[in-house]
């Protein structure tokens, strides 16, 4: 386990948290890379797009694997200008995760919850690195990371 995974395994135990850490020894980075190392369903998976606003506080929208993210829709749910996608650099910087695997929580950021995401009981997501993987209920995703359920999903 490296210390990205480590970091995330202790918010879990901390959180007492029902997800399941995965690490694997192939690459999680896509969605169709996950899935198939994962042995699921890539309709399961979620992906974590780390956006920023004009005060530089991270935003992250969570949506199906397949789905892109709308900033304006992310603007205009939150009556603010239109955020940014950051970059890996604010990513790492930001969350202490490098981009690839970055987790559905376990750091200081405004989680919103795309309402397709909420259809699903269980979903995957990032793990804290290329090479692993939450599996979580999407209700303790909603607990854990306290996630507003806004549409965010183009």
């Amino acid at each position: 386990m490296g210390p990205c995974e480590e970091k995330l395994y202790k918010f879990l135990k901390e959180k007492n948290s029902s997800a399941e850490l995965l690490i694997f020894d192939k690459s999680c980075h896509s969605v169709s890379e996950a899935a198939k190392t994962a042995k699921a369903n890539p309709e399961d998976f979620i992906k974590s797009i780390c956006i920023v606003d004009k005060n530089e506080d991270m935003i992250v929208a969570i949506v199906k694997g397949k789905d892109r993210t709308s900033t304006s829709r992310i603007a205009k749910s939150l009556n603010i200008e239109r955020p940014r996608i950051a970059t890996p650099k604010e990513i790492l910087s930001k969350t202490g995760y490098p981009c690839g695997g970055i987790p559905p929580f376990g750091y200081n950021a405004k989680f919103l919850i795309d309402p397709k995401v909420m259809e699903k009981e269980t979903v995957y997501g990032g793990g804290g690195s290329e090479r692993a993987l939450v599996k979580i209920s999407t209700s303790e995703l909603k607990r854990i990371n306290n996630g507003k359920i806004i549409k965010v999903s183009k």
